[in-house]
């Protein structure tokens, strides 16, 4: 077999090749962590505080039973969604996967409403027949909910070209986790969005693990804010354990898809502290690793801290914060144990689309 022959140095003067990282596309410029007021502040750590205290119940519920199926807790990435939602307008649209139940809290639908519908109840949001991973709101603009990974990215694109067709100013948040990264479903949408320039921020809720792989195992390139570069859309890595850089992400972010540049990428680097689901034993990594996490890197606490020194705030200021979140939830329990389970006719009700 000829060889191939040996490739000629450049010669003298000529241009070296251009370095691939750098681009001469405009880029988004790199955001800077939110400057809260005390009062927002506040309002970060009551949402946040709200979604751990609802999960923690959710979990003691499907330990009783009261919650069948699967159920993906969302403790320790509180932050993620507190901070983009909190920059979200009335005209936006959300829509993520299966771990779902703080998202929903944040769009404005009722406790009570959602942990009826992990139960299975009649005044849940879905009528008890999402359960924990298929609850979806139109009238609060949430969207599911999707136990399909990946489903939700090229849903979300449709969301975001809803947005552009109707020109009514919305922005689609469209979450997906970095197992859901490797899904092929999620590149056909890159390529249409930003082919079209749909008003999208493609959220990558990267939590380390997919299910029981860690993501430096499963993806070839781990830096998920990366992935649209083939598709000239630009991205972000956030460190997801911190509200107040999450809030300055979404600055950033919906600041460039609202000037019609389309879509844009955020990697938020965060953690679960609980299994993939309740199901998961979690024998894949040490409980000093999770508490590592959790003593360094808490997002509740971190706020706490700022709330004390900056603030003033005190222990007994966030006590009562405690006990008001605890007896919403609590009573959100209640009322989804004590309300009746669907009548067996609703089988048959919202399977078809009777009209459009």
């Amino acid at each position: 077999m000829a060889k191939a022959p040996a490739r000629s140095p450049a010669p003298a003067g000529d241009t070296p090749p251009a370095d691939p990282q750098k681009t001469n596309r405009e880029r988004p410029s790199d955001p800077r962590p939110y400057e809260a007021s005390k009062e927002e502040l506040l309002k970060f750590y009551e949402d946040m505080l709200l979604i751990r205290r609802f999960e923690e119940k959710a979990g003691q519920l499907y330990g009783l039973g009261l919650i069948g199926g699967f159920c993906h807790l969302y403790i320790g990435q509180e932050a993620v969604a507190v901070g983009l939602q909190s920059a979200l307008t009335d005209a936006d649209s959300v829509i993520t996967g299966y771990r779902d139940h703080g998202h929903m809290l944040l769009c404005g639908i009722p406790p009570k409403d959602v942990m009826a519908e992990l139960t299975g109840r009649q005044a849940g949001i879905s009528k008890g027949k999402g359960g924990s991973m298929h609850m979806f709101s139109v009238e609060h603009k949430f969207y599911g909910g999707h136990g399909i990974v990946g489903a939700q990215v090229s849903l979300g694109a449709g969301l975001a070209f809803k947005h552009k067709y109707s020109e009514d100013g919305g922005v689609c948040l469209a979450y997906f986790g970095d197992g859901a990264a490797n899904q092929g479903q999620v590149y056909e949408a890159f390529n249409m969005a930003e082919l079209w320039k749909l008003p999208i921020i493609f959220v990558i809720e990267n939590n380390q693990y997919a299910m029981g792989t860690s993501v430096n195992r499963a993806s070839s390139e781990d830096q998920l804010y990366k992935r649209g570069e083939s598709f000239r859309i630009p991205g972000l890595q956030i460190d997801g354990m911190d509200v107040l850089a999450a809030r300055g992400a979404a600055e950033e972010a919906l600041a460039w898809v609202r000037a019609g540049k389309g879509p844009i990428i955020l990697e938020m680097k965060t953690y679960r502290y609980r299994g993939h689901s309740m199901s998961d034993p979690a024998k894949y990594r040490s409980r000093d690793e999770v508490q590592a996490v959790r003593d360094k890197s808490d997002p509740i606490e971190a706020v706490k801290r700022t709330l004390s020194e900056l603030h003033g705030a005190q222990e007994e200021d966030f006590k009562a914060i405690e006990q008001r979140i605890r007896k919403q939830v609590n009573e959100s329990a209640d009322f989804a144990e004590s309300t009746p389970e669907p009548d067996p006719a609703e089988l048959y009700t919202d399977v078809l689309v009777e009209k459009y």
